[in-house]
């Protein structure tokens, strides 16, 4: 196939990246489960070590199943280079651990998921790094957080599990100016719906656990980007820290990613009926859903980065907290479960789930109340979502 009919996200998630079984010709690449890999003379084993070679040498440094699913990652990212971890924390602190130094100061955005301002919050400071956590759609508040010191800015778009949308171009802008570097978290919207590289993003980082593999049977993470420099200081982290991917892993992501953007457009047509279905509810006093965003700034961000609204809905009862935990309860389709981006829809309560570790404080401040309630819409018929929910709600 021509390099021109690969531009499209759909054709990508089929056909991008990883290259075709050399020695078989399987259509899916096999499984290299293998830790190490033999050379054929000490000279060959040698180069490559030395970098003078090409070749694979032992999987935490490199293995042909992992490398095509990066590749698959790199090319729906529109990224020249991507690496796979263990998890989405793994892929998040190998980027903390390459790029920062002690002395150093990140602004990350307020709303987070919770094990990232967690980590952020307390464990980098032992390592001499300092954050401070503001609403990164607001470019006064990212410029009244600045430092002299401060190397980057850190954005989730949108937010965990607020929704609140930040510009990306902003954003960078924001940060090149002061020779710092922005990294963004798409894991909710997925290439699919959002490439920050293309936005002036320096890094892009993925749970593949979520709408990348699809399936709720693997944990994962990805980080991708475009310059040289980064690449290799990523490549020597996450190869020392040891965060890497197993080849089985690496396979059921790249076996998810083939029907990405199904999964992805079928899920978000679901969510856009059950936000307006909440909306409408009078059960519920909130919604916060992209699409019924009605800031007029917002909406023209959204248009310019976002291809969609996504599939995550939050949303507030009337009842507050105790109405929250009766409908969680009492919902019979939708899974009570944290995690999201799954083909099954996913319900949670992020106070005493996902944020649950984070001071109460600041999970007030950032918007996540103790009465909100995440839900991840699934590829279920909307109808029956609906009308669990519904049969749900009629219970408080």
């Amino acid at each position: 196939m021509k390099d021109d009919r690969k531009k499209n996200i759909d054709t990508l998630c089929i056909h991008g990246g990883g290259e075709a079984d050399p020695f078989y010709k399987a259509v899916m690449p096999p499984i290299y489960q293998t830790s190490t890999f033999a050379f054929s003379s000490t000279e060959e084993g040698a180069r490559r070590f030395e970098g003078k070679e090409k070749g694979y040498i032992y999987t935490r440094l490199g293995n042909p199943t992992i490398k095509a699913m990066e590749d698959s990652v790199a090319a729906l990212e529109d990224a020249s280079f991507a690496f796979a971890a263990s998890s989405g924390m793994a892929a998040i602190s190998t980027l903390f651990l390459a790029l920062l130094r002690k002395g150093d100061h990140i602004v990350a955005s307020s709303a987070l998921y919770g094990a990232t301002r967690i980590l952020i919050e307390d464990e980098l400071p032992k390592l001499g790094i300092e954050g401070s956590f503001v609403d990164t759609g607001d470019e006064d508040e990212i410029s009244n957080a600045w430092k002299p010191n401060t190397k980057l800015l850190y954005v989730e778009t949108p937010a965990n599990p607020t929704l609140r949308i930040s510009d990306i171009e902003l954003c960078a802008r924001l940060a090149h100016e002061r020779k710092a570097l922005l990294a963004v978290d798409n894991t909710f919207l997925s290439p699919v719906l959002q490439n920050p590289l293309r936005h002036g993003a320096d890094l892009v980082l993925h749970s593949v656990t979520k709408f990348l593999n699809g399936h709720s049977d693997v944990v994962g993470g990805v980080v991708a980007g475009r310059d040289p420099g980064l690449r290799d200081k990523l490549a020597r982290a996450l190869h020392l820290w040891g965060g890497t991917m197993d080849p089985h892993q690496a396979w059921l992501v790249l076996r998810g990613i083939r029907t990405l953007s199904m999964r992805v457009r079928t899920a978000q047509e679901n969510a856009r009926a059950v936000a307006a279905f909440l909306k409408g509810h009078p059960a519920v006093s909130k919604v916060l859903y992209p699409e019924l965003e009605e800031d007029q700034k917002t909406r023209e961000i959204m248009s310019k980065q976002m291809k969609g609204p996504g599939s995550l809905i939050s949303f507030e009862l009337r009842g507050g907290f105790e109405a929250g935990r009766k409908l969680l309860d009492s919902v019979k389709l939708a899974t009570l479960a944290v995690s999201l981006g799954g083909v099954e829809t996913l319900i949670q309560h992020p106070a005493s789930m996902t944020h649950s570790g984070v001071k109460r404080e600041s999970r007030m401040a950032s918007g996540i109340t103790d009465g909100l309630v995440r839900l991840s819409v699934g590829c279920e018929s909307k109808d029956d979502l609906i009308a669990d929910l519904e049969e749900g709600l009629a219970r408080l």
